[in-house]
């Protein structure tokens, strides 16, 4: 069977097909590590930016998860290409797996040596890629076009390398380019009176956290097929929050950097900079007055007696990253209140029952306490983000639906909450005025997603006994397994009876009036490995479906798109189904302004569609708003 032919079950009146990316989960796996193998390869990066003091931890060496390496450094998961479009010329590639290297930890820290910045986005990308693929308890496929192999020289046509360009080009900006299936990085020479060597250059290759935000871009896409349509605001201001928050929790994994700062503050995280702000070097070198962002707004700051909230959601203005900031600060202040509620024990006993510390030096016990609470802590967090995102529809994204994911999620996997995590994100979030839609307050039994209406029977199908694994059970046997199970999901949702429960609409509607749809797609399934805090291993299946409705406009046809993400039990049974309905009126207005309005969309020949490299755009659509920006990312 093509991926794209449709398949028709007995009385029902439409199909279904299969969209391309149902099988990219065999293609994404990682080394196989031999009983032989070291569990690590030891790297060193630089942990902020090369601008950083050595003394601050601005260098470490990293334990990136071992694989053996081909030079570029080239493994099962990246390739590292270093191809300069600029000049043309191509760099000598890192062999890591070099004898003299693996002495020294790979190749020290430098600003003039390609290969070093060839080991840093290897190791860094690989850090964040072990993150995500701990969070979710599964391998996690790229969601990058690939390349037709008549495509010669452009594009990527290999499913399960995403290919990595530390000097793509001249220019300050860095992206993830999802047509050709690559992270690319830029450089530049700074100009007068930024804080950097006049002249001197600034490679985006060597900012953790630039490295960090892209990779995040293009785990994003992997694990949804459609939140790179841009259909409202929030879309693309997520895709740059949640690679910020990415790139903000990966600081607190560096001990030395999170020692210092907490030093430098007197134990205050909001104002330790070095682990609160973004890209501080490319900042400053294209002309700002510090970093490039904050994960800190005003909040409850009192200034000549005048108390002073944090910027709210509907005042954020619509560039991307700028409505992005809010929803940072939202999350970063309820880790802030949650490490307050976990180290005011440790203050009280430091401080005789005052909670005040004194002038002065922080004790080095009680700093290593605070510092082993916030890894701990960002950790954490970091997983409750990236978990959250199975938990998130599949397309029209909203920052109410990342709130009520994080939520339903956490409630799912741990019941019990005594230090009241939840309710920290929910405070955050009522601060700023973001708002879910759909739901009658903002506990959080009425944030949690609901599963289906209707009864709808376990799919046998699809329990955990009809399936097929290739050892550990997080992975399907092969090709032929994905498809049977999206078969089986395609079945179900095309149910006459039970298409509305998942935001599907059949053909010829009359409530559609003039438009069109397309067969539903299911665009993946996956299975979902976590661990909760009693130490009990949960598992689901995750599939996602979507469905594209072509509106004919005044303005030209365009997509629509609809659908839900559906969690089953390992027995078959629906758990919870997270639909974006396709006849919703307050969704459809709304996309069409967007479609209309933005930057992001363009029309061609009657079509009103999205524009290629959403990232790239983005990061454009904020240098032009800010004058005094060189660049972005």
């Amino acid at each position: 069977m093509n991926n794209h032919q449709s398949q028709h079950r007995a009385g029902s009146p439409t199909g279904f097909k299969l969209g391309e990316r149902v099988e990219r989960a065999v293609h994404a796996r990682p080394y196989d590590r031999k009983p032989e193998d070291p569990i690590y390869r030891p790297l060193h990066i630089y942990t902020l930016d090369p601008s950083v003091s050595r003394l601050d931890g601005a260098i470490a060496t990293v334990n990136v998860p071992y694989e053996k390496l081909q030079p570029g450094p080239t493994g099962k998961l990246f390739l590292v290409d270093d191809r300069n479009d600029t000049t043309g010329e191509q760099y000598q590639a890192a062999n890591l797996d070099d004898p003299k290297l693996l002495i020294t930890d790979g190749f020290s820290p430098s600003l003039s040596e390609p290969r070093f910045h060839q080991q840093m986005v290897y190791a860094v990308c690989s850090l964040v890629h072990a993150a995500f693929r701990r969070a979710l308890g599964r391998d996690i496929a790229w969601g990058y076009r690939v390349a037709s192999p008549e495509e010669t020289g452009s594009g990527n046509p290999d499913p399960a390398r995403l290919r990595i360009r530390p000097h793509a080009f001249e220019g300050a900006n860095a992206y993830y380019d999802r047509e050709k299936g690559e992270l690319v990085f830029g450089y530049f020479r700074t100009q007068e009176a930024t804080g950097e060597l006049p002249g001197g250059t600034v490679f985006t290759a060597l900012s953790h956290d630039i490295i960090a935000h892209e990779m995040t871009h293009a785990l994003l896409d992997g694990l949804r097929a459609h939140f790179f349509f841009p259909s409202n605001h929030d879309v693309p201001a997520f895709h740059e929050a949640f690679a910020d928050l990415v790139a903000i929790f990966q600081h607190f994994t560096y001990r030395q950097v999170l020692i210092q700062a907490l030093k430098k503050s007197g134990g205050k995280l909001e104002q330790a900079k070095f682990l609160t702000e973004i890209a501080g070097q490319f900042g400053r070198a294209i002309g700002g007055s510090n970093s490039l962002r904050t994960a800190t707004d005003l909040t409850d700051q009192t200034t000549d007696g005048v108390v002073h909230q944090p910027p709210r959601y509907a005042d954020a203005g619509t560039e991307a990253h700028q409505l992005g900031s809010v929803l940072v600060a939202a999350v970063f202040e309820a880790f802030l209140v949650l490490f307050k509620r976990k180290t005011d024990r440790y203050l009280l006993l430091a401080t005789n029952g005052s909670g005040i510390l004194p002038a002065g030096q922080i004790p080095y016990y009680l700093i290593d306490v605070l510092a082993e609470e916030a890894s701990d802590l960002a950790s954490q967090f970091q997983t409750i983000c990236v978990r959250a995102i199975d938990f998130c529809p599949p397309v029209d994204i909203e920052f109410g639906d990342f709130l009520r994911a994080v939520i339903t999620a956490d409630c799912d996997l741990a019941p019990d909450d005594p230090w009241a995590y939840r309710e920290a994100w929910i405070a955050a979030f009522r601060r700023r005025g973001i708002y879910p839609e759909g739901v009658e307050n903002l506990s959080e039994e009425a944030l949690c997603w609901g599963g289906p209406l209707r009864n709808v029977p376990p799919v046998r199908e699809l329990s955990f006994s009809a399936m097929q694994f290739d050892g550990d059970p997080s992975r399907p046997a092969g090709v032929n397994e994905l498809r049977r199970q999206a078969r089986e999901i395609g079945k179900m949702v095309t149910d006459p009876e039970l298409m509305e429960e998942f935001g599907l609409v059949p053909p010829g509607d009359q409530r559609l009036g003039a438009d069109t749809v397309d067969l539903p797609e299911v665009e993946s399934v996956r299975l979902a490995r976590r661990a909760g805090p009693d130490g009990v291993i949960v598992f689901d299946l995750v599939a996602e479906v979507t469905q594209c409705r072509t509106v004919h406009d005044p303005i030209g046809q365009w997509c629509f798109f609809g659908g839900a993400t559906i969690i089953l039990d390992p027995s078959g049974g629906i758990r919870y189904v997270i639909s974006k309905s396709l006849l919703s009126q307050r969704r459809l207005e709304r996309a069409r302004q967007f479609a209309k309005t933005s930057s992001l969309w363009g029309l061609s020949n009657g079509n009103r569609h999205p524009l290629e490299n959403m990232t790239k755009r983005m990061h454009e659509q904020q240098k032009n708003q800010q004058p005094t920006a060189k660049g972005t990312a």
